[in-house]
């Protein structure tokens, strides 16, 4: 079934499989966004109404938005979830079996093989586990049931119907996570639609199958958000007696520079420049409290996931990986 005058004929076999679940026909929303897409995107009004029906809503959707465990977790716990056995071993084949197409991404974009790996690795365990939900589900039951982000899903639905029929998908046959995310890199569909790329140049942007094109993709959304090639991405800190405790945790965004974080009691000894922004962080580990000086690498993994347990996570893991493969080359 692709985005054709045949969809709606498909779409009446599945929704008499479906009558006894709740789609979305007849919310005001949904009718709403339906004229939204003919006038701004010229689609089959027929066609929609009928995909707008057959998009279920889905209360394990929404019961799972409200209660993000992982990010509720201190660092101790959360790196447990991460920074495991499996995971650093499935990264080492995962990079072998890949080497050609991540030395090609490192060389274009200048992202280091072991992040893109890490980034792949904490996402989907490399492709083991890329979402069990419809994405047409997701994106809807969020756009038109859950209020406090509405406006954002709604937005995600748009590009999610605009990619389908750009790249000719039956929008019913793609899953992702609860919240619609997609493919190896898990993106979000306005993701896909502005940093997915053909890495292997086959015509099609494929992030759900071809690892080439997940691995350029992933390189790709990394410089796009400012990623600098050569850089490092946090080193560690021990603060002074009199250091000022008050920026810990202040913000993702580098808002300071090494220079200034030295003069206000946070110093390293790391090959670092006084001038690279940068800002302060803590980590409850099962050792203590740990300091770690976040640069400007650190918070573009934060565009990824707007959080620094997620960032260090994939950090950690990603060196763990180069410790298990003897090494980056």
């Amino acid at each position: 079934m692709k985005w054709t005058t045949g969809l709606l004929a498909g779409l009446g076999l599945v929704l008499g499989a479906c009558a006894q679940e709740q789609g979305h026909g007849e919310n005001a929303q949904a009718q709403a966004f339906v004229d939204y897409m003919v006038a701004e995107h010229n689609f089959n009004r027929e066609e929609l109404q009928a995909l707008m029906q057959e998009a279920k809503r889905k209360d394990s959707i929404l019961n799972a938005i409200k209660r993000p465990v992982e990010k509720a977790k201190p660092w101790k716990e959360y790196r447990e979830i991460f920074i495991t056995s499996a995971r650093i071993h499935g990264g080492v084949d995962f990079w072998d079996k890949n080497a050609e197409a991540l030395k090609k991404a490192e060389e274009k974009y200048g992202v280091p093989p072991e992040l893109i790996v890490a980034i792949i690795g904490v996402e989907t365990r490399y492709g083991g586990n890329m979402g069990s939900y419809r994405v047409l589900d997701a994106l809807s039951t969020l756009a038109f049931d859950y209020p406090r982000r509405s406006k954002f899903f709604t937005k995600e639905l748009e590009n999610y119907l605009l990619l389908t029929r750009d790249e000719k998908i039956d929008p019913t046959s793609l899953k992702g996570s609860y919240a619609g995310a997609m493919g190896f890199g898990q993106f979000m569909p306005s993701s896909y639609r502005h940093y997915a790329v053909d890495f292997n140049g086959d015509g099609r942007v494929d992030i759900w199958t071809d690892t080439e094109d997940a691995i350029g993709s992933v390189a790709n959304y990394f410089v796009e958000h400012g990623w600098k090639a050569g850089e490092p991405v946090t080193v560690i800190t021990q603060p002074a007696p009199n250091a000022d405790m008050t920026i810990v945790n202040d913000d993702l965004e580098p808002k300071w520079t090494v220079g200034e974080l030295e003069a206000k009691g946070f110093p390293t000894t790391a090959q670092v420049t006084k001038e690279m922004p940068a800002n302060v962080f803590s980590l409850d580990t099962r050792d203590g409290e740990q300091y770690w000086i976040g640069l400007n690498n650190f918070y573009t993994i934060t565009r990824y996931n707007h959080s620094r347990l997620y960032a260090m996570a994939v950090y950690e893991l990603g060196q763990e990986i180069i410790k298990a493969r003897g090494g980056r080359s």
